[in-house]
């Protein structure tokens, strides 16, 4: 996917694709664990029906439930790793992304007149940024407030400067102007100011802000915070960090419903295998993104958008292993 556009056209080393590949890794394991874990339990149990093991198993007074209970508990233990997963993997796409562009960050040090979103709804405006020398030139922070309790404010300074000890920015020579009410304004000129959350460092400003994807679970609701302190929607973003803790059950889930369906089956060796798992995935992920579209346009609260699928599929599952002749 990434050799042709990304990584050939920016003439990356063997070993830049090599470490790109490693960090993409955990991404890939994670959006692999379902379908790998309801494959390997549909083969499992569809070859033990077809070949009578499950009958004889219950002859032998081992019921249904029991004979599954290893895989079912292997599937639970592997939600929980992708939910570890989860936390890692906004980490490692980060890193990922940095390989990708690393070769036209070593190509520059300066970058002139861009905008970066920073944290809590700031917009950092930075005419030119140097990092040889770790400093800025006219740089203007803007927020956009709700009221008094968290006003609008603008701050303006000629230059700054990265302390590299205290690990901030210190802006110079400027003045911050408050906007608590319309037609209010409190306006306050300084020397040096440091701007609480301007932490970003020159090598962060020379590239790209982090995606939601390259945000983990508690710094993506910081985010989600700030955009609602500002009025923005969130509701897509709210939905994206819910599913960080529903997509990881979907493999315990998937295999609950996955095993009874496959004992119904007794007939059609491999290929009715790979049919089920199939249509089983496919299903489940068109309702991930139906629930993902109707929780981002309102139609439905955010939380239960990211659990529906779930909740239908352990439903299902439920009935499934209930009519299952033990």
């Amino acid at each position: 996917d990434n050799l042709d556009v990304d990584l050939a056209d920016q003439s990356a080393t063997n070993a830049e694709v090599a470490l790109h590949d490693l960090f993409q890794f955990p991404y890939q394991s994670l959006i692999g664990f379902p379908r790998a874990a309801l494959l390997a339990s549909v083969f499992t149990i569809s070859t033990m029906t077809r070949h009578s093991e499950t009958t004889a198993a219950k002859a032998g007074g081992i019921s249904f439930y029991r004979l599954t209970m290893p895989l079912i508990a292997a599937s639970f233990l592997l939600s929980l790793v992708a939910m570890v997963l989860t936390e890692v993997v906004p980490v490692t796409n980060h890193r990922a992304e940095e390989v990708l562009g690393q070769q036209q960050t070593r190509s520059r040090s300066l970058r002139i007149s861009f905008v970066y979103r920073g944290n809590e709804g700031r917009v950092y405006k930075i005419r030119r940024l140097d990092t040889r020398t770790d400093r800025a030139m006219d740089v203007q922070i803007d927020r956009e407030g709700t009221g008094v309790a968290y006003p609008t404010y603008n701050v303006s300074a000629t230059t700054a400067r990265w302390d590299t000890a205290a690990a901030h920015w210190v802006l110079e020579d400027g003045r911050i102007r408050f906007f608590p009410l319309l037609g209010e304004t409190l306006a306050i000129g300084f020397r040096e100011l440091w701007q609480a959350d301007f932490t970003e460092t020159p090598d962060e400003l020379l590239g790209e802000p982090k995606e939601a994807e390259e945000m983990r679970y508690e710094e993506l609701g910081r985010f989600i915070e700030a955009l609602e302190r500002s009025g923005s929607s969130t509701r897509e973003l709210r939905v994206e960090r819910a599913l960080r803790l529903a997509y990881p059950l979907t493999v315990f889930i998937i295999v609950l419903f996955g095993t009874p369906l496959a004992h119904s089956s007794r007939r059609g060796g491999a290929p009715v295998s790979i049919g089920i798992a199939l249509a089983t995935t496919i299903l489940f992920m068109i309702m991930i993104r139906i629930s993902q579209a109707l929780g981002a346009g309102g139609a439905i609260p955010p939380v239960l958008a990211a659990w529906t699928p779930n909740i239908v599929f352990l439903a299902a599952g439920f009935i499934l292993m209930v009519k299952v002749r033990t």
